[in-house]
């Protein structure tokens, strides 16, 4: 005889709300007050603390206040959301959250162990000998995870001497670094922005001449690449406007 049973369980869902503060939550505080700060001044209907505002409302008429206070919560919803929304912040550990924007669907999350295991595979492949490939190992293991080696190669070098009792030195390090950065994806173990958009250029199959004014961009006018001086750029470059602009592209 088949038995017939309940079973009761409790699923909780967040809203679109709740995901967007959680993740407002990792961004870094000092970043946060600066642009809470920037936002404050460029809109005038936004107010920093709530004291002063409380004590207004308490002197205006009841639908007025509640007027104001529902156009205050619209605006810095949507401060808000452009925030979350903004390039700058859109990769800072917002990758991968379990949520899509409707906030009721799982995204799958990375696989940071599988990229590990295929970039540990490349290593075996490559023409190391057992001290290159220990090296390899703990440079692998060094990984941040965003694929970005941001440890100082010195730093490594102590970890190698004092866990592993090899002495190498940056040099050395930064000769396995060099082989471990023709893997894929293009660019992983790359130390700053810099050298991953390098990484990426050099290993195009055809690079004509575009591709080798991006390099010497890059390579020499870094800075003012980053800072969007192309003016300084064109003219120290002295090329034509189009063809910078391929070039950035």
């Amino acid at each position: 005889m088949q038995k017939l049973s309940l079973k009761q369980s409790l699923n909780q869902k967040l809203t679109p709300q709740q995901i967007q503060f959680l993740k407002l939550l990792q961004v870094p505080t000092a970043e946060l007050e600066m642009k809470i700060k920037a936002e404050i001044e460029e809109n005038p209907v936004l107010e920093e603390g709530g004291t002063d505002a409380e004590d207004d409302n308490f002197n205006e008429n009841p639908e007025e206040s509640d007027a104001k206070t529902d156009e205050q919560n619209t605006d810095f919803e949507d401060n808000l959301k452009d925030f979350l929304a903004d390039d700058d912040y859109a990769g800072y550990k917002m990758q991968g959250d379990g949520f899509n924007e409707e906030g009721n669907k799982e995204i799958p999350m990375p696989d940071l162990g599988s990229l590990n295991e295929t970039l540990v595979l490349q290593l075996d492949h490559l023409k190391l000998n057992e001290r290159e490939h220990t090296i390899g190992k703990q440079l692998l293991g060094s990984l941040d995870a965003d694929g970005y080696i941001r440890r100082d190669l010195d730093a490594i070098s102590n970890d190698l001497a004092f866990a592993l009792n090899i002495d190498a030195d940056v040099a050395e390090i930064e000769n396995v670094l060099f082989k471990i950065q023709s893997f894929d994806p293009a660019g992983i173990c790359a130390r700053d922005l810099r050298e991953c958009l390098l990484i990426q250029l050099r290993r195009k199959e055809h690079i004509n001449k575009i591709t080798q004014t991006a390099i010497f961009i890059l390579d020499e006018y870094f800075e003012e690449f980053s800072k969007k001086h192309y003016a300084k750029i064109i003219s120290k470059l002295e090329i034509e406007e189009n063809d910078f602009k391929e070039a950035i592209q």
